[in-house]
């Protein structure tokens, strides 16, 4: 009986232990499982990050040794599949030279072969006679029995661009002084024209030069003075760069403030904005400045040009508050249309104002772009490729087909009615851009949201309130390629002369660029308008007077000039 009780007890008490064993298991088992699931949760993570930096690195070498343009190669060389088929190319080039060589056109009353592709140069450049002529003994007809000279009956001529380095003059501006002998009265001087820099070398041609160089043409003026050193001329950069700060700086601030007025009147604005680096400022040197820029009346936007006006414009920061500032005028804020990237801040400001604010479908293709370039999965590759051709392709053909018919219709002398491109818009835009909304909604849910395609994808959703309405505005464009343009000129220049010395320079740029590029944007000659501009410009007092230097108001006196050249003198060469 005991012993069975005994047998009992420690039956009981190996129970016991199995029990306590068997927790133990339990809870290492379930302390294992849950760091089984932090593993494999640490490892999706890791890999889906790993996705996201390999992405970013293929971007980062495509950025760096890749080809800038958007464009497929094939479309690029939509030719080269034709290497293969030579008989059809050697037919096809016969055929175009055929087609070529039967061209005619007419001249008065008939019509004369065309005898090649080149243009005819402008009568606009002056001639330089030079003569070839036979020598003496070639000009006698030796085959009649006594001999005579030949009789000239015609010439053959051949024209050609002849170039002329630049030279350097002095102007040396001459003031009579006139006094009564009798008399003998104090003397009488002619009165001293006004002029740009007093007590300077700087004359309103040479001061058009260095900033066409330097703004236009995207040259650092320790360059443009090398240049004149070739000349004979002695300038130090120094001063060439505190003539440009003065007049930038100071000179031409009413002409700007006056553009700044107009650009507000616009009905509808455009911005972008760019990195700028500045030396001397509250800042660190290494920190980022901004050059921001305006433009309103834009090509193609509004029908024919009109004051297309693009400005430019320093902020050391990139906040609400400075972009607020350049939307305020003597009126009080912008009350127009605002055409902007996806910033968040220009939304804050289309908010507080009430503005109708548009997005840029470029800035949402280029994500697209992004992820067919740098995406590992050939699925996502296929998927951004169906954006860029299948639905936001589609879009831009429409507006090509608005374009080539503006195109017409400015030939012909009338504006394309603003019906029209609404008509257009409505009829095929609209149906383009609801059934990429649909097949953007359906893929986001399943993407990654911080890879290529969901950053492509988040982009498209997030800004289509701003993206679909062109629509219903036929004035503006579907996007702010006409900006990045504007601020594509100031990047190019920026690599050459890299930064700005202090806030003073980087205004003074921005002024310079904004009157050179408005001068441009008119179909202004650049370098005529400055040297006009810098002769006539302090002799104005009045608002009337400024006014009139404006460079669409300047355009129709220097068309004048052009039509009417001068011409240099004839030479005869033997």
């Amino acid at each position: 009986m005991l012993a069975s009780s005994h047998r009992s007890q420690k039956l009981l008490d190996d129970n016991a232990e199995l029990a306590a064993r068997l927790k133990i298991l339990e809870h290492i088992s379930a302390e294992r499982l849950a760091a089984n699931r932090e593993l494999k949760a640490e490892n999706e993570r890791l890999t889906a990050r790993a996705v996201l930096l390999e992405e970013e690195v293929r971007w980062l070498k495509a950025q760096f040794f890749g080809r800038s343009t958007q464009q497929d190669a094939a479309a690029l060389n939509a030719d080269q599949g034709m290497l293969f088929n030579e008989a059809e190319v050697l037919a096809a080039i016969a055929a175009a030279e055929a087609a070529h060589a039967s061209r005619t056109k007419p001249v008065g009353a008939h019509e004369r072969r065309h005898t090649g592709g080149r243009k005819a140069i402008p009568e606009q450049f002056p001639r330089i006679h030079i003569e070839h002529d036979l020598p003496e003994e070639q000009k006698l007809c030796t085959k009649c029995p006594v001999p005579h000279p030949l009789t000239r009956i015609g010439e053959e001529t051949r024209e050609c661009y002849r170039y002329e380095p630049p030279k350097v003059s002095v102007e040396r501006h001459v003031r009579p002084t006139y006094v009564c002998e009798v008399r003998h009265e104090a003397p009488i001087t002619a009165p001293a024209p006004p002029v740009i820099l007093p007590k300077s070398l700087a004359s309103p041609s040479l001061l058009a030069y260095l900033v066409t160089a330097k703004f236009v043409d995207g040259l650092p003026l320790y360059r443009v003075a090398r240049q004149l050193e070739r000349l004979g001329m002695e300038l130090s950069p120094g001063t060439a760069g505190s003539w440009v700060n003065t007049v930038g700086g100071q000179k031409i601030v009413p002409l700007v403030n006056l553009m700044n007025e107009e650009l507000l009147a616009a009905p509808f604005i455009q911005m972008d904005e760019t990195s700028l680096q500045v030396l001397k400022s509250e800042k660190a040197v290494g920190s980022d400045h901004y050059m921001t820029v305006r433009a309103a009346g834009c090509a193609g936007a509004t029908g024919p040009p009109g004051k297309r006006i693009i400005l430019y414009d320093y902020l050391p920061s990139r906040t609400t508050e400075g972009l607020k500032a350049l939307l305020i005028g003597a009126d009080g804020p912008y009350r127009g249309k605002l055409l902007t990237d996806g910033l968040e801040r220009y939304d804050d400001i289309a908010r507080a104002w009430g503005l109708e604010h548009f997005g840029c479908l470029q800035h949402c293709r280029a994500y697209y772009y992004k992820a067919r370039k740098v995406s590992q999965l050939p699925s996502s590759r296929s998927l951004a490729n169906a954006a860029i051709e299948e639905h936001i392709g589609k879009v831009y053909r429409v507006e090509r087909q608005i374009k080539a018919l503006r195109e017409e219709h400015e030939r012909r002398g009338e504006p394309l009615p603003l019906s029209t491109v609404l008509a257009l818009r409505q009829e095929r835009s609209r149906p383009l851009m609801e059934r990429f909304k649909v097949w953007a909604d359906e893929l986001l849910v399943a993407t990654p949201p911080k890879s290529a395609l969901g950053q492509a994808l988040s982009y498209t959703v997030n800004q289509w309130p701003k993206l679909i309405k062109f629509v219903d505005h036929p004035e503006i464009p579907v996007d702010n390629n006409y900006t990045e343009q504007q601020v594509k000129q100031f990047v190019i220049g920026r690599k050459a002369w890299l930064f700005a010395h202090d806030r003073v320079g980087a205004e003074a740029s921005a002024n310079l660029y904004s009157l050179v590029m408005t001068a441009r944007a008119n179909e202004v000659e650049p370098f005529a308008y400055l040297s006009y501009l810098f002769e006539r410009l302090p002799a104005a007092t009045t608002v009337q007077e400024i006014e009139a230097l404006l460079p669409w108001n300047v355009k129709p006196l220097l068309q004048q000039q052009t039509a009417t050249p001068s011409r240099l003198p004839s030479s005869a060469a033997a």
